[in-house]
């Protein structure tokens, strides 16, 4: 008997009594329907093989044949992990790496492993909702608006809310992050759409024991085409206004211009990145913190580019003091190296805490600072200190190695290695160095192929799958053309009044 694709929905509401509080999978997506969908994602003990017996299919064939025979059984009968949410409220300082996470790695623990599969999908809610495509009027902008932003994703169970887009633009060129449309005029000819600030609901603030603000960044979209043309150059933050005291803090200098670059004659970037979030983030302190009493975290979540953005942005917030001394903590994905030694002591010196997800086979997390960085002998990263070149990873990293799933083949392509989802899949099937990979929580791996070619092929799951229906087009009067977009979410009018606050 053939096993049915049907398109579900894999959110579900955050009371449901199996929400492992909430893997966040953006759906619609293309899920095995079997009654036992955990038959599918963790691998029953009498079929364990090795990746290497895998690759001629025999033990996904195997499987797929073994979840056939069980096809008639009840739904209810649906196995889902015990939901963790119910011990977030006591644990989150401990998740967020109030013990700089020690005893949670290896092995895993769970709640911290649901926890990061909850940011990651939030990251990857950004670029989702990034409209690339150059024959849009609206390219480099977000498909969907800030109201219904997460609705529209398919995510409207997430429990959070967007409260404003991050803008970005840059003086240098950056190959393939700025994308721009075919059309004569575009909604702007400077700015792209590069994350968005967001805040969770009550109902999920007292889930989790916090009222949480979310940094959300994106990457370049385009895999890491951008990494050998970035400026590998070292730039003091307090070049640009960040209050640090010591010049030698320094960053990447690609970094730190499109984080910081703004122009007054566009109405997106008049104000730069950083004076978004600044802005936004000082808002919603004086609103939960300090007027409502409420216990708040800053989480700052990234992939590709965008861990870099988020690890700046984290650094930032606790240099210039805007976080009010909540907790700041950034759960990075896929992430280059961002500043010199001295930015690394000083980034952990100010009590931010950062994750950092990577894939052991990514080229990304091994740059800049491919020949001077952590890992040399220190005297040697000290006699480097003032050369342009010597980069440092901030924090701790959690490795992990996309040959142990079963689910994935060889490829040539870089990119499968640096996907976002590729990283949540494994993160779902890690338990800790040395042991099998099983998946944990029942997330799809059919989300690995949205935008990759990197499942096995005898799942039957097409690559590059996740796409706008017709591309975008609607038929009007008989004729297929682009609909009009509402007006694309600008600046809050409130967000200078927030600066001048700050001393801008």
């Amino acid at each position: 008997m053939a096993i049915p694709f049907v398109k579900l929905p894999l959110l579900l509401p955050l009371n449901h009594p199996a929400h492992p509080l909430l893997p966040l999978h953006p759906s619609p997506s293309l899920f095995l329907f079997t009654p036992k969908p955990h038959l599918l994602l963790c691998k029953p003990n009498h079929l364990h093989r090795s990746k290497a017996n895998a690759k001629d299919n025999s033990y996904l064939t195997s499987l797929l044949s073994d979840l056939q025979d069980r096809a008639a059984e009840e739904l209810e009968t649906r196995f889902c992990p015990p939901p963790p949410h119910e011990r977030l409220p006591s644990r989150w300082p401990e998740i967020h790496g109030s013990k700089n996470w020690s005893g949670l790695l290896d092995p895993i623990d769970p709640l911290l492993r649901s926890e990061l599969l909850r940011y990651g999908d939030l990251t990857e809610a950004v670029n989702d909702a990034f409209d690339s495509h150059p024959y849009s009027r609206y390219c480099g902008s977000s498909k969907y608006p800030m109201d219904s932003f997460f609705f529209d994703l398919g995510m409207d169970s997430c429990g959070y809310q967007v409260s404003r887009f991050i803008y970005a633009t840059s003086n240098i060129e950056i190959p393939d992050f700025f994308f721009r449309s075919h059309a004569d005029k575009t909604w702007s000819e400077k700015a792209n759409y590069i994350g968005y600030v967001a805040v969770s609901s009550d109902a999920t603030t007292a889930l989790i024991g916090r009222r949480d603000i979310i940094i959300a960044w994106r990457g370049t979209v385009t895999n890491i085409e951008w990494v050998s043309d970035f400026m590998d150059i070292l730039r003091p933050v307090s070049s640009v206004g960040i209050p640090c005291p010591d010049p030698d803090v320094k960053v990447e200098t690609g970094f730190i211009d499109l984080y910081t670059d703004k122009d007054t004659s566009c109405q997106f970037c008049k104000y730069s990145a950083r004076e978004q979030v600044l802005a936004e983030v000082k808002k919603l302190i004086d609103l939960y913190a300090v007027k409502n009493g409420e216990e708040v975290s800053i989480s700052v979540i990234g992939h590709s580019l965008g861990s870099a953005l988020a690890v700046l942005s984290a650094y930032d917030i606790a240099e210039t003091g805007v976080n009010g001394g909540k907790k700041v903590c950034v759960f990075s994905f896929a992430g280059p190296r961002v500043g010199n030694r001295k930015f690394k002591n000083r980034f952990e010196g100010l009590g931010v805490k950062a994750l950092r997800v990577v894939n052991i086979h990514d080229r990304v997390p091994k740059v800049p600072g491919v020949f001077i960085n952590e890992n040399v002998p220190k005297f040697l990263q000290w006699l480097a200190d003032g050369l342009p070149w010597n980069y440092c990873h901030v924090r701790l990293e959690l490795e992990l190695d996309h040959k142990n799933s079963p689910w994935l083949k060889e490829t040539m392509d870089e990119g499968c290695c640096h996907n976002l989802e590729a990283h949540l899949h494994l993160l779902d099937g890690y338990h800790g160095k040395g042991q099998n990979f099983e998946l944990a929580t029942g997330r799809d791996p059919a989300l690995v192929n949205k935008h990759s070619d990197f499942l096995e092929d005898c799942l039957l799951i097409p690559p590059n799958w996740w796409q706008d229906l017709n591309k975008g087009l609607v038929k009007n009067h008989g004729r297929w053309m682009q609909p009009v977009r509402p007006k694309i979410d600008e600046h809050p009018p409130d967000t200078q009044h927030h600066l001048t606050k700050l001393g801008f």
